[in-house]
């Protein structure tokens, strides 16, 4: 086994030699554990509270390490310093090396926090079917998330056989997402299977983001020329298809290359978004600095030049009113996580003022 092939380059060398001769890195200060033998890891599947990493000497199950405050949220995708005790006889995660790409979400639920849903990947391949799953608003905030991670996008549009106007339709992606390649392909008929094969090099890892049904799993076959996942049937009535894929998991190609197939996403929350929305609405936010007011609302101000740039046909509407909605989202956002940083400072307020009282008793 080498690692090599699962993406372990020089800097992610460097970084393991920083993090395991620095007796100040988090979770590395104790001397028995320094003392202990070392390996990086790259954790390749998440099944809740084990995971599974792959190393030079071969595939090993871990357990998630749990209430470290110093450690943050672990993903499919990141390199670890892995650590064996002979107490235990069990090998642990000590430290998550510091990451090249992360591409997160709002996490869906009742609680404030980010999902990281891919680490350390080259690339992410942003997929949507060519039936009634084609969504341009999607693709959107799907963009958004791509260009903030740090990875690079590439549109791959599925199920091309199924499509009577893939170039009406492939027209509508290039317009919103200049600059970013985009590919109609279908596993099927083989359609534009050979062009996203060039993609796929020794070491370079491609995650796969989508809604279920567009055809992750059945990509993610044809690639390996094998079954590697299971697939489903999409429901004829609406297009949609159930999920396959029930947890993260990296993929190593027999020609090379690494694709890391992720569960179908309903809904993509945006959890930070600044280089994302300068990318793709760089021209709507300089449009928003001409307005003569800086507290423009955009309405029946004088000097507006969104509103010009509308009445011109400089900026469609449609993609106007899709910045607003976003921008909404994002200081709906901003604003709850501000109040849950509020709630944590007034109960650590409470923790510590409790903590002075016993000691003052004492």
């Amino acid at each position: 086994m080498n690692i090599k092939e699962y993406g372990w380059d020089e800097y992610f060398e460097n970084e393991f030699r920083k993090s395991t001769t620095d007796k100040k890195s988090p979770g590395l200060v104790a001397d028995r554990v320094c003392c202990s033998p070392m390996q990086p890891g790259r954790v390749i599947a998440d099944y809740g509270q084990m995971l599974r990493v792959i190393t030079d000497s071969g595939e090993i199950l871990v357990n998630r390490p749990v209430n470290n405050l110093d450690m943050p949220q672990i993903a499919v995708g990141d390199w670890v310093v892995l650590v064996y005790s002979e107490e235990t006889k069990t090998t642990n995660i000590r430290l998550v090396l510091k990451r090249k790409t992360k591409f997160s979400r709002a996490a869906s639920g009742i609680e404030i926090k980010e999902q990281i849903v891919a680490a350390n990947v080259d690339m992410v391949f942003l997929m949507q079917s060519l039936n009634r799953d084609f969504n341009m608003r999607r693709l959107e905030r799907y963009l958004i998330a791509a260009w903030e991670s740090g990875a690079v996008p590439v549109v791959v549009l599925t199920k091309a056989d199924c499509c009577d106007n893939v170039a009406e339709r492939l027209a509508s992606v290039y317009t919103t997402a200049p600059g970013v390649e985009v590919h109609a392909i279908s596993c099927i008929t083989g359609e534009g299977l050979q062009e996203i094969k060039r993609y796929f090099q020794q070491g370079k890892t491609i995650a796969l983001l989508g809604s279920s049904g567009v055809g992750k799993s059945t990509l993610v076959n044809t690639l390996a020329g094998k079954e590697l996942l299971k697939t489903q049937k999409v429901r004829e009535d609406d297009s949609r298809g159930r999920h396959t894929t029930t947890h993260r998991e990296i993929l190593l190609l027999l020609g090379g290359g690494l694709i890391l197939d992720t569960p179908g996403m309903r809904a993509l929350s945006l959890w930070e978004a600044d280089t994302g929305m300068e990318v793709m609405f760089g021209d709507v936010e300089e449009l928003v600095k001409q307005c003569r007011f800086h507290d423009c609302k955009h309405g029946n101000e004088p000097g507006c030049a969104v509103r010009e740039a509308i009445e011109t046909g400089k900026l469609e509407l449609e993609r106007w009113e899709s910045w607003l909605k976003l921008q909404k989202e994002l200081v709906h956002l901003e604003a709850k996580k501000e109040g849950k940083v509020r709630l944590q400072e007034k109960q650590w307020g409470r923790q510590i003022a409790k903590l002075k009282k016993e000691l003052y008793k004492g």
